[in-house]
């Protein structure tokens, strides 16, 4: 078997590493993902490919794929007459990933109100601080929102 997409063989580590510790995923699992990103023409990679590929065992492959279709980050999809399962980056992972973001972030502004309020002395100086941080985190939601509706 052959590779099916060509690969920068630094922009790959490159990308291993950066895609490793953004989304706190194991090293097979972020080459996967990796070497997934340079199927620009969309064609699918198979388990044998990235077993052969990698050099890795197939329960190995198997498990890092599981945990990156769990988590969103890929798509499996089945050909017309084949049995084989193709695998691509999620299309959609940016938005799903901006908008667990959001979500964060409004969780914290939550928490940072619920703190305030159940607060029994008060800072001037811890409020105002408390006030920037909060309005910083209205200003990213809002920006993130308006860039989420363009995507």
């Amino acid at each position: 078997m052959h590779q099916s997409i060509e690969v920068d063989e630094k922009i790959f580590q490159d990308a291993v590493k950066f895609y490793g510790t953004i989304f706190n995923i194991p090293p097979l699992a972020s080459k996967i993902y990796s070497y997934l990103i340079f199927d620009f023409e969309k064609v699918g990679i198979t388990f044998d490919e990235f077993v052969e590929v990698l050099s890795a065992s197939k329960s190995s492959v198997s498990t890092s794929i599981s945990l990156l279709l769990n988590s969103q980050l890929i798509i499996d999809v089945n050909k017309m007459d084949e049995r084989k399962r193709y695998f691509f980056t999620n299309d959609e992972y940016m938005k799903i990933r901006f908008e667990k973001i959001v979500q964060k972030m409004k969780d914290e502004l939550k928490l940072l109100d619920d703190l305030n309020n159940f607060r029994k002395i008060k800072d001037e100086g811890y409020n105002e601080k408390i006030s920037a941080y909060k309005a910083l985190l209205n200003k990213n939601i809002s920006n993130i929102q308006e860039s989420l509706n363009k995507l």
